[in-house]
């Protein structure tokens, strides 16, 4: 059973509105104001210019209809913080780039008096499960590259010292107990001090 995540406080939230002067955009602050979100809106530009700024906010919504990569200081998809996207056209292209540019949901222009609450809070959550997901494919990929390091670790001791696959990974074993590792970091360290070189070398 998956977990509900709580509702956040936007109370203490900063957001960027990248979009032209215009009444959408208005309509938005008003919005945002109501709700206790900081809010600024700015065009073309965002006013940082890396990812990692300290002056990033909390939110980024966006003009889905004008906006273009090169706004952005990081590539599409890759955006650390949750985005919305302000759609007023349904042109096929304009709503695959703002796809392409990750944005977790959306508000309609024109934009009324509702709406905007609720678009922070699946935008927010939508945020939170992708960098979940992230985290967690990260981790499996580094899982298996231990294990990668493992099988090449017992490959060079059976080479190099002329054991079987199962003495090899017996030693290993007791490498890493000796010097209190786990088996990961023991396979690592061996293969460190070895080489992999060593494992083609004398297979050749």
């Amino acid at each position: 059973m998956t977990r509900s995540l709580p509702a956040p406080h936007f109370r203490s939230w900063k957001a960027l509105v990248l979009h032209r002067a215009h009444p959408a955009a208005d309509a938005l602050l008003k919005q945002l104001e109501k709700i206790g979100v900081a809010a600024e809106q700015c065009w073309p530009d965002l006013p940082f210019k890396d990812r990692g700024s300290s002056e990033r906010p909390d939110v980024i919504f966006f003009d889905a209809d004008m906006g273009y990569d090169e706004q952005f200081p990081w590539a599409p998809g890759q955006a650390p913080m949750p985005q919305i996207a302000m759609i007023g056209s349904e042109a096929p292209g304009r709503i695959e780039w703002a796809l392409r540019q990750g944005a977790d949901t959306h508000v309609l222009k024109p934009i009324g008096s509702s709406g905007v609450f609720g678009a922070l809070l699946i935008a927010h959550r939508a945020f939170a499960r992708r960098q979940a997901l992230e985290a967690e494919l990260a981790a499996l990929q580094d899982k298996q590259g231990r294990r990668t390091a493992v099988a090449r670790a017992t490959a060079l001791l059976m080479v190099r010292d002329g054991l079987s696959d199962k003495d090899a990974f017996r030693r290993l074993q007791t490498l890493a107990m000796a010097s209190r590792l786990s088996l990961e970091d023991a396979a690592d360290a061996t293969l460190a001090h070895f080489g992999d070189a060593d494992v083609g070398r004398n297979r050749a």
